[in-house]
Protein backbone atom coordinates (compact mmCIF):
# COMPACT_ATOMS: atom_id res chain seq x y z
CA UNK A 1 0.00 0.00 0.00
CA UNK A 2 1.50 3.02 -1.16
CA UNK A 3 -0.23 6.24 1.37
CA UNK A 4 0.43 10.17 -0.29
CA UNK A 5 0.63 12.04 3.25
CA UNK A 6 -0.22 16.05 3.07
CA UNK A 7 0.72 18.23 5.79
CA UNK A 8 -0.26 21.67 4.78
CA UNK A 9 0.90 24.14 7.30
CA UNK A 10 0.17 28.14 7.13
CA UNK A 11 2.29 28.89 4.86
CA UNK A 12 4.00 25.55 3.61
CA UNK A 13 2.84 21.72 2.36
CA UNK A 14 4.99 18.52 3.70
CA UNK A 15 4.85 15.33 1.47
CA UNK A 16 5.60 12.06 1.56
CA UNK A 17 4.93 9.60 -0.41
CA UNK A 18 5.37 5.57 2.29
CA UNK A 19 5.20 2.67 1.41
CA UNK A 20 3.91 0.90 3.78
CA UNK A 21 5.10 -2.33 3.88
CA UNK A 22 8.02 -1.71 5.42
CA UNK A 23 7.73 2.07 5.63
CA UNK A 24 9.63 3.00 3.57
CA UNK A 25 9.37 6.55 2.37
CA UNK A 26 9.66 6.64 -1.58
CA UNK A 27 9.91 10.41 -2.04
CA UNK A 28 9.26 13.55 0.60
CA UNK A 29 9.50 17.28 -0.04
CA UNK A 30 8.69 20.61 1.25
CA UNK A 31 7.13 23.36 -0.77
CA UNK A 32 7.49 26.59 1.51
CA UNK A 33 6.59 30.45 1.36
CA UNK A 34 3.23 29.45 0.02
CA UNK A 35 1.45 32.87 -0.87
CA UNK A 36 5.13 35.04 0.33
CA UNK A 37 7.34 36.33 -2.28
CA UNK A 38 10.66 34.55 -2.91
CA UNK A 39 13.50 36.66 -1.07
CA UNK A 40 17.34 36.89 -2.15
CA UNK A 41 17.06 34.04 -4.20
CA UNK A 42 16.25 31.18 -1.64
CA UNK A 43 14.82 27.76 -3.06
CA UNK A 44 11.84 27.18 -1.73
CA UNK A 45 11.05 23.66 -2.91
CA UNK A 46 13.11 20.76 -2.21
CA UNK A 47 12.33 16.77 -3.50
CA UNK A 48 14.06 14.08 -2.45
CA UNK A 49 13.90 10.75 -3.79
CA UNK A 50 16.79 8.59 -1.79
CA UNK A 51 19.84 10.22 -2.32
CA UNK A 52 19.05 12.35 -4.94
CA UNK A 53 17.18 15.40 -4.75
CA UNK A 54 15.38 18.40 -7.02
CA UNK A 55 15.47 22.14 -5.22
CA UNK A 56 14.22 25.34 -6.73
CA UNK A 57 12.67 28.26 -6.44
CA UNK A 58 8.97 28.91 -7.39
CA UNK A 59 6.27 31.02 -6.73
CA UNK A 60 3.58 29.51 -5.14
CA UNK A 61 0.09 31.43 -4.56
CA UNK A 62 -1.97 28.90 -3.01
CA UNK A 63 -1.60 25.51 -1.52
CA UNK A 64 -3.98 24.23 -4.40
CA UNK A 65 -0.67 24.82 -6.78
CA UNK A 66 1.37 23.45 -4.24
CA UNK A 67 -0.28 20.14 -4.32
CA UNK A 68 0.13 20.05 -8.23
CA UNK A 69 3.42 20.80 -8.13
CA UNK A 70 3.96 17.63 -5.88
CA UNK A 71 1.99 15.68 -8.24
CA UNK A 72 3.86 17.04 -10.94
CA UNK A 73 7.20 15.81 -8.95
CA UNK A 74 6.32 12.27 -8.16
CA UNK A 75 5.14 11.74 -12.02
CA UNK A 76 6.62 14.30 -14.70
CA UNK A 77 10.01 15.49 -13.08
CA UNK A 78 13.82 14.23 -14.08
CA UNK A 79 12.96 11.97 -10.27
CA UNK A 80 9.58 10.44 -11.00
CA UNK A 81 8.26 7.66 -8.74
CA UNK A 82 5.18 6.93 -10.12
CA UNK A 83 3.97 5.83 -14.03
CA UNK A 84 0.23 7.02 -12.59
CA UNK A 85 -1.21 9.00 -10.45
CA UNK A 86 -3.58 4.96 -10.21
CA UNK A 87 -0.57 3.72 -7.96
CA UNK A 88 -1.57 6.11 -5.03
CA UNK A 89 -3.90 3.71 -2.46
CA UNK A 90 -4.57 6.74 -0.17
CA UNK A 91 -3.90 9.90 1.20
CA UNK A 92 -3.49 10.73 4.57
CA UNK A 93 -4.42 14.71 5.69
CA UNK A 94 -3.35 16.33 8.62
CA UNK A 95 -6.32 18.64 9.40
CA UNK A 96 -5.39 21.87 12.62
CA UNK A 97 -9.04 21.71 13.86
CA UNK A 98 -11.40 18.59 14.91
CA UNK A 99 -12.90 20.11 17.92
CA UNK A 100 -14.70 18.20 20.87
CA UNK A 101 -16.44 15.91 17.78
CA UNK A 102 -12.96 14.56 16.26
CA UNK A 103 -10.78 12.52 18.66
CA UNK A 104 -9.39 9.94 16.67
CA UNK A 105 -8.85 9.92 12.88
CA UNK A 106 -11.36 9.44 10.14
CA UNK A 107 -12.29 9.16 6.27
CA UNK A 108 -13.16 12.01 4.54
CA UNK A 109 -16.61 12.41 3.66
CA UNK A 110 -18.97 15.13 3.21
CA UNK A 111 -19.78 15.28 6.43
CA UNK A 112 -16.52 16.13 7.68
CA UNK A 113 -15.84 18.52 5.33
CA UNK A 114 -18.69 20.14 6.40
CA UNK A 115 -17.66 20.27 9.62
CA UNK A 116 -13.89 21.01 8.94
CA UNK A 117 -15.26 23.98 7.22
CA UNK A 118 -17.63 25.19 10.37
CA UNK A 119 -14.78 24.98 12.45
CA UNK A 120 -12.16 27.54 10.11
CA UNK A 121 -13.11 30.11 12.73
CA UNK A 122 -11.53 27.96 14.62
CA UNK A 123 -7.96 27.59 12.97
CA UNK A 124 -8.51 30.10 10.32
CA UNK A 125 -4.71 30.20 8.75
CA UNK A 126 -4.96 26.12 8.93
CA UNK A 127 -8.40 24.68 8.26
CA UNK A 128 -8.87 26.14 4.80
CA UNK A 129 -5.17 24.85 3.13
CA UNK A 130 -6.29 21.19 4.88
CA UNK A 131 -9.72 21.50 3.02
CA UNK A 132 -7.50 22.40 -0.08
CA UNK A 133 -4.92 19.87 0.04
CA UNK A 134 -8.75 17.42 0.23
CA UNK A 135 -10.25 19.07 -2.45
CA UNK A 136 -6.89 18.83 -5.15
CA UNK A 137 -6.82 15.54 -4.37
CA UNK A 138 -10.20 14.88 -4.60
CA UNK A 139 -9.79 16.62 -8.22
CA UNK A 140 -7.32 14.96 -9.45
CA UNK A 141 -7.28 11.05 -7.99
CA UNK A 142 -11.01 11.01 -8.22
CA UNK A 143 -13.43 9.86 -5.20
CA UNK A 144 -12.38 6.13 -5.38
CA UNK A 145 -9.21 6.33 -3.46
CA UNK A 146 -9.89 6.40 0.15
CA UNK A 147 -8.71 10.39 1.84
CA UNK A 148 -8.54 10.04 6.01
CA UNK A 149 -8.47 12.92 8.17
CA UNK A 150 -5.76 12.94 11.05
CA UNK A 151 -6.23 15.85 13.64
CA UNK A 152 -4.15 18.08 15.38
CA UNK A 153 -6.15 17.79 18.38
CA UNK A 154 -7.00 14.27 18.70
CA UNK A 155 -3.44 14.08 21.10
CA UNK A 156 -4.63 16.47 23.62
CA UNK A 157 -8.18 15.41 23.95
CA UNK A 158 -7.17 14.12 27.35
CA UNK A 159 -6.13 17.12 29.12
CA UNK A 160 -8.25 17.46 32.48
CA UNK A 161 -11.02 20.08 32.58
CA UNK A 162 -9.06 22.61 35.20
CA UNK A 163 -6.31 22.81 32.15
CA UNK A 164 -8.76 23.06 29.14
CA UNK A 165 -11.32 25.14 30.58
CA UNK A 166 -11.18 28.98 30.41
CA UNK A 167 -12.66 31.02 33.17
CA UNK A 168 -15.89 32.59 31.07
CA UNK A 169 -19.56 31.70 31.54
CA UNK A 170 -19.76 28.14 31.36
CA UNK A 171 -22.93 28.30 29.06
CA UNK A 172 -20.63 29.64 25.97
CA UNK A 173 -18.45 26.09 26.97
CA UNK A 174 -22.00 24.14 26.65
CA UNK A 175 -23.20 26.02 23.82
CA UNK A 176 -20.20 26.86 21.62
CA UNK A 177 -17.42 24.34 22.66
CA UNK A 178 -15.44 27.22 24.14
CA UNK A 179 -12.34 25.66 25.66
CA UNK A 180 -8.12 25.00 25.50
CA UNK A 181 -8.07 21.94 22.42
CA UNK A 182 -4.39 22.58 21.54
CA UNK A 183 -2.62 21.64 18.04
CA UNK A 184 0.47 20.20 16.33
CA UNK A 185 -0.81 17.06 18.11
CA UNK A 186 0.67 14.59 15.61
CA UNK A 187 3.73 15.92 15.93
CA UNK A 188 4.27 16.18 19.97
CA UNK A 189 2.76 12.61 19.79
CA UNK A 190 5.52 11.19 17.78
CA UNK A 191 8.26 13.18 19.38
CA UNK A 192 7.17 12.17 22.87
CA UNK A 193 7.14 8.58 22.13
CA UNK A 194 10.65 8.61 20.22
CA UNK A 195 12.17 10.58 23.18
CA UNK A 196 11.04 7.98 25.28
CA UNK A 197 11.97 5.06 23.12
CA UNK A 198 15.79 6.85 23.12
CA UNK A 199 15.83 6.76 26.87
CA UNK A 200 14.86 3.59 27.13
CA UNK A 201 11.89 4.65 29.64
CA UNK A 202 8.09 3.41 29.16
CA UNK A 203 6.67 6.89 28.37
CA UNK A 204 4.09 6.22 31.07
CA UNK A 205 6.36 6.85 33.28
CA UNK A 206 7.86 9.93 32.23
CA UNK A 207 7.18 13.73 32.39
CA UNK A 208 8.05 15.53 29.85
CA UNK A 209 8.32 18.82 28.06
CA UNK A 210 7.53 18.99 24.43
CA UNK A 211 8.81 22.08 22.39
CA UNK A 212 7.05 22.00 18.37
CA UNK A 213 8.88 25.05 17.32
CA UNK A 214 8.19 26.65 13.76
CA UNK A 215 5.82 29.34 12.01
CA UNK A 216 3.39 28.19 14.12
CA UNK A 217 4.54 26.24 17.56
CA UNK A 218 3.14 25.22 20.66
CA UNK A 219 4.58 23.97 23.76
CA UNK A 220 2.89 20.39 25.34
CA UNK A 221 3.04 19.31 28.90
CA UNK A 222 2.92 15.59 28.57
CA UNK A 223 2.55 13.43 31.97
CA UNK A 224 2.81 9.34 32.07
CA UNK A 225 2.25 9.79 28.07
CA UNK A 226 -0.90 11.72 28.17
CA UNK A 227 -1.63 15.64 27.45
CA UNK A 228 -1.59 17.09 30.48
CA UNK A 229 -1.30 20.99 29.28
CA UNK A 230 -0.75 22.89 25.76
CA UNK A 231 0.01 26.45 25.06
CA UNK A 232 -2.49 26.74 21.67
CA UNK A 233 -5.90 27.05 23.60
CA UNK A 234 -9.45 27.55 21.32
CA UNK A 235 -7.57 28.55 18.46
CA UNK A 236 -3.84 28.40 17.54
CA UNK A 237 -3.22 32.09 17.91
CA UNK A 238 -3.19 31.20 21.59
CA UNK A 239 0.39 30.78 23.32
CA UNK A 240 3.48 32.50 22.95
CA UNK A 241 4.30 34.73 20.02
CA UNK A 242 5.02 32.82 16.34
CA UNK A 243 5.56 33.86 12.87
CA UNK A 244 3.09 36.29 12.20
CA UNK A 245 0.96 35.25 15.10
CA UNK A 246 0.58 37.37 18.45
CA UNK A 247 0.53 33.91 20.90
CA UNK A 248 -1.42 35.31 24.48
CA UNK A 249 -2.45 39.04 25.12
CA UNK A 250 -4.46 41.15 27.47
CA UNK A 251 -7.91 40.38 26.22
CA UNK A 252 -8.57 44.26 26.42
CA UNK A 253 -6.23 45.04 23.89
CA UNK A 254 -8.60 43.30 21.49
CA UNK A 255 -11.40 45.72 22.31
CA UNK A 256 -9.13 48.91 22.80
CA UNK A 257 -7.86 48.35 18.87
CA UNK A 258 -11.87 47.94 18.18
CA UNK A 259 -12.32 51.10 19.64
CA UNK A 260 -9.03 53.15 18.70
CA UNK A 261 -9.21 52.39 15.34
CA UNK A 262 -12.86 51.89 14.84
CA UNK A 263 -11.82 47.80 13.87
CA UNK A 264 -14.56 45.02 12.72
CA UNK A 265 -13.82 41.88 14.52
CA UNK A 266 -12.06 40.36 11.46
CA UNK A 267 -9.83 43.00 10.92
CA UNK A 268 -8.67 42.73 14.51
CA UNK A 269 -8.11 38.80 13.39
CA UNK A 270 -6.18 39.51 10.46
CA UNK A 271 -3.79 41.61 12.70
CA UNK A 272 -3.14 38.89 15.13
CA UNK A 273 -3.28 36.16 13.14
CA UNK A 274 -1.28 37.76 10.66
CA UNK A 275 0.31 40.88 11.17
CA UNK A 276 1.73 40.14 14.38
CA UNK A 277 4.46 38.14 16.57
CA UNK A 278 7.90 37.92 15.53
CA UNK A 279 6.95 39.19 11.86
CA UNK A 280 5.82 42.66 13.55
CA UNK A 281 8.65 43.02 16.53
CA UNK A 282 11.01 41.84 13.45
CA UNK A 283 9.91 44.66 10.54
CA UNK A 284 8.40 42.46 8.80
CA UNK A 285 10.44 39.15 8.72
CA UNK A 286 7.97 36.13 9.33
CA UNK A 287 10.88 33.25 8.22
CA UNK A 288 13.01 32.32 11.08
CA UNK A 289 16.26 32.24 8.57
CA UNK A 290 15.57 35.93 7.61
CA UNK A 291 15.52 37.48 11.37
CA UNK A 292 18.73 35.51 11.74
CA UNK A 293 20.35 36.99 8.82
CA UNK A 294 19.07 40.42 10.11
CA UNK A 295 19.89 39.31 13.60
CA UNK A 296 23.56 38.70 12.48
CA UNK A 297 23.95 42.12 10.70
CA UNK A 298 22.78 43.80 14.11
CA UNK A 299 19.68 44.60 13.67
CA UNK A 300 17.95 45.61 16.87
CA UNK A 301 14.52 44.55 16.31
CA UNK A 302 15.64 41.56 14.50
CA UNK A 303 17.59 40.92 18.09
CA UNK A 304 14.37 41.96 20.23
CA UNK A 305 12.29 39.45 18.40
CA UNK A 306 14.53 36.63 19.15
CA UNK A 307 14.78 37.55 22.97
CA UNK A 308 11.26 37.80 23.16
CA UNK A 309 10.55 34.27 21.58
CA UNK A 310 13.12 32.80 23.68
CA UNK A 311 11.58 34.29 27.08
CA UNK A 312 8.03 33.36 26.16
CA UNK A 313 8.95 29.78 25.52
CA UNK A 314 11.65 29.49 28.78
CA UNK A 315 8.70 30.69 30.67
CA UNK A 316 5.99 28.19 29.55
CA UNK A 317 8.69 25.47 30.19
CA UNK A 318 8.59 26.91 33.59
CA UNK A 319 4.93 26.54 34.23
CA UNK A 320 4.64 23.33 33.14
CA UNK A 321 7.71 21.72 35.13
CA UNK A 322 5.39 23.44 38.36
CA UNK A 323 1.75 22.04 37.06
CA UNK A 324 3.58 18.44 36.45
CA UNK A 325 5.74 18.48 39.77
CA UNK A 326 8.87 17.99 38.00
CA UNK A 327 10.24 17.10 34.45
CA UNK A 328 12.76 14.36 33.25
CA UNK A 329 12.75 15.28 29.27
CA UNK A 330 12.76 18.71 27.31
CA UNK A 331 12.24 17.86 23.43
CA UNK A 332 12.80 20.60 20.88
CA UNK A 333 11.76 19.88 17.30
CA UNK A 334 10.00 21.26 14.28
CA UNK A 335 11.63 23.67 11.66
CA UNK A 336 12.77 26.19 14.35
CA UNK A 337 13.28 23.76 17.33
CA UNK A 338 15.92 21.12 15.23
CA UNK A 339 17.36 24.20 13.33
CA UNK A 340 17.50 26.87 15.78
CA UNK A 341 20.58 26.02 17.74
CA UNK A 342 20.68 29.75 18.90
CA UNK A 343 16.85 29.68 20.13
CA UNK A 344 17.48 26.12 22.13
CA UNK A 345 20.68 28.09 23.77
CA UNK A 346 18.86 30.68 24.81
CA UNK A 347 16.19 29.16 26.47
CA UNK A 348 18.14 26.63 28.20
CA UNK A 349 20.15 29.58 29.61
CA UNK A 350 16.58 30.40 31.94
CA UNK A 351 16.36 26.83 33.02
CA UNK A 352 19.56 26.45 35.38
CA UNK A 353 17.36 25.87 37.95
CA UNK A 354 16.59 22.53 36.61
CA UNK A 355 20.08 21.59 36.51
CA UNK A 356 20.04 21.78 32.65
CA UNK A 357 23.78 22.42 30.97
CA UNK A 358 23.78 21.88 27.77
CA UNK A 359 26.65 21.23 25.53
CA UNK A 360 26.99 23.95 23.20
CA UNK A 361 29.45 22.07 20.51
CA UNK A 362 26.33 19.37 20.41
CA UNK A 363 23.99 22.12 20.15
CA UNK A 364 25.24 23.91 17.17
CA UNK A 365 25.81 21.04 15.18
CA UNK A 366 22.61 19.29 15.95
CA UNK A 367 20.90 20.83 12.84
CA UNK A 368 18.40 19.78 9.32
CA UNK A 369 16.70 16.65 11.15
CA UNK A 370 20.19 15.43 12.66
CA UNK A 371 19.01 13.90 16.51
CA UNK A 372 20.79 14.40 19.37
CA UNK A 373 20.92 14.80 23.04
CA UNK A 374 21.91 18.27 24.49
CA UNK A 375 23.09 16.81 28.14
CA UNK A 376 23.93 13.74 29.70
CA UNK A 377 22.05 10.69 30.27
CA UNK A 378 22.84 10.98 33.90
CA UNK A 379 21.63 14.38 33.96
CA UNK A 380 18.18 14.69 36.55
CA UNK A 381 16.97 17.09 33.39
CA UNK A 382 17.54 15.48 29.95
CA UNK A 383 17.26 17.63 26.72
CA UNK A 384 16.63 16.31 23.40
CA UNK A 385 16.76 17.76 19.56
CA UNK A 386 14.57 15.38 17.72
CA UNK A 387 13.49 15.42 14.52
CA UNK A 388 9.32 14.90 14.29
CA UNK A 389 7.49 13.12 11.79
CA UNK A 390 4.37 13.64 11.57
CA UNK A 391 4.05 11.91 8.36
CA UNK A 392 4.47 8.89 9.70
CA UNK A 393 2.13 9.06 12.21
CA UNK A 394 -0.45 10.09 9.68
CA UNK A 395 0.28 7.77 7.21
CA UNK A 396 -0.46 4.87 10.04
CA UNK A 397 -3.60 6.33 11.03
CA UNK A 398 -4.75 6.00 7.48
CA UNK A 399 -3.24 2.81 6.81
CA UNK A 400 -5.40 1.80 9.50
CA UNK A 401 -8.80 2.59 8.46
CA UNK A 402 -8.63 1.90 5.08
CA UNK A 403 -7.53 -1.69 5.65
CA UNK A 404 -10.86 -1.74 8.14
CA UNK A 405 -13.12 -0.81 5.31
CA UNK A 406 -12.01 -3.27 3.28
CA UNK A 407 -13.16 -5.98 6.17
Amino acid sequence: MKILVINCGSSSLKFQLINMEDESVVCKGTIERIGLPIQGGEKNIIYHVGEESLVFDKEVPSHIDAFNTVMELMTKSDLKVLDSLDEIDAVGHRVVQGGEKYTKSVLFDKNVVSDVENMIPLAPLHNPANLQGYEACLSLLGPNVPQVAVFDTAFHSTMPPMAYMYALPYEYFEKYGIRRYGFHGTSHKYVSQRCADRMGVNIEKLKMITCHLGNGSSIAAIKFGKVFDTSMGFTPLDGFMMGTRSGGIDPSVVTFLQQKLSLSPKQVEEILNKQSGVSAISGGYSDDRDIVAKQNEGDERAILAHEMQAYQIAKYIGSYVAAMNGVDCIVFTGGIGENGFWLRAKVCSYLGFLGVNINQSVNQKAVKGAEAELTLPSDKVRVFVLATNEELMIARDTKEIVENLNK
